[in-house]
């Protein structure tokens, strides 16, 4: 099981520091390369360059949250949201859909109701932790 993640391109884990600017201020980010390349696949679908993605998020989770205490982790989430929708069948893999184009209140009611309809049931059947019964083991 291991080898599949061991040997894999090992650049994917290094880091890179990459200077950006948000609300006028430059900063910088450190992500590993993996991120990186699907934050590039994220900007290019909707025809945008890697630092007007990371303003533009930035911008709007800065106008729905208020102050921003970690980009960098809310960039890796949002790079496993992306790759765990294309899976769910909620965000094409064609690459020539643009994100700004995809209902997502549908696809957040959609996620909402799998995630209450998963967790209620493998909680209600007593298989103990739900992440666990997910993979098909049960909690010990």
């Amino acid at each position: 099981m291991c080898k599949l993640f061991i040997e894999a391109d090992a650049r994917l884990w290094q880091t890179r520091l990459k200077s950006v600017r948000l609300h006028g201020f430059s900063t910088s980010v450190r992500l590993e390369e993996f991120y990186w390349r699907v934050l590039e696949e994220l900007a290019g679908r909707d025809g945008l360059t890697l630092s007007q993605l990371l303003a533009k998020l930035h911008e709007e989770l800065t106008f729905a949250h208020g102050e921003v205490e970690n980009f960098a982790s809310f960039l890796r989430v949002c790079c496993g949201r992306y790759l765990a929708l294309q899976l769910a069948g909620e965000v094409p893999r064609d690459l020539g859909t643009p994100i700004a184009a995809l209902d997502a209140e549908a696809i957040l009611a959609r996620e909402a109701a799998r995630s209450r309809s998963g967790q209620e049931g493998r909680v209600a059947k007593g298989r103990g932790d739900p992440h666990m019964a997910e993979a098909g083991a049960t909690a010990s």
